[in-house]
């Protein structure tokens, strides 16, 4: 679970977003309240998008393990020789 993934922030910035409006754009709560909120939200995120993340993940695993391949791309070509400098 990593705390300090931009998405993380990003995501916990979202969370406590009405919390640091009131704060910092209209004074009617405290910074540090506001602040508090944020740090309680970076864990919940984390461990969200953790969740997420983990869920996602055997999609990825199963697409790629099951992607059809073209004849061309099974094709082994050798390099053409190149012609010694005289």
């Amino acid at each position: 679970m990593a705390l300090i993934r931009p998405g993380t922030l990003l995501f916990a910035a979202l969370i406590s977003g009405p919390a640091l409006w009131h704060a910092f754009v209209q004074h009617d709560l405290d910074a540090s309240s506001a602040l508090e909120r944020f740090l309680i939200a970076v864990p919940v995120s984390a461990f969200m998008l953790a969740g997420l993340r983990s869920v996602t993940a055997s999609y990825a695993r199963h697409r790629i393990a099951s992607a059809p391949v073209r004849a061309e791309d099974k094709e082994v070509r050798e390099p053409d020789e190149v012609a010694p400098d005289s």
